[in-house]
C-alpha cells in the first residue's frame, strides 16, 4: 500500500481511497466511503 491508497481523517481513522478499492478488485460489503462498486 502507498499514500495514494489511503489517508487519515482528523480523528485518526484510516480511510481507503477509490484507487485502493479498484486495485483490490471487489467490494467487501462494509460500506466504505470511496467504494466504486455497487453494494453486494
Amino acid at each position: 500500500m502507498s499514500g495514494d491508497d489511503y489517508y487519515f481523517m482528523e480523528n485518526g481513522l484510516m480511510v481507503f481511497t477509490e484507487k485502493y478499492h479498484l486495485k483490490r478488485g471487489y467490494c467487501c460489503g462494509n460500506g466504505c466511503k470511496h467504494c466504486p462498486y455497487p453494494k453486494p
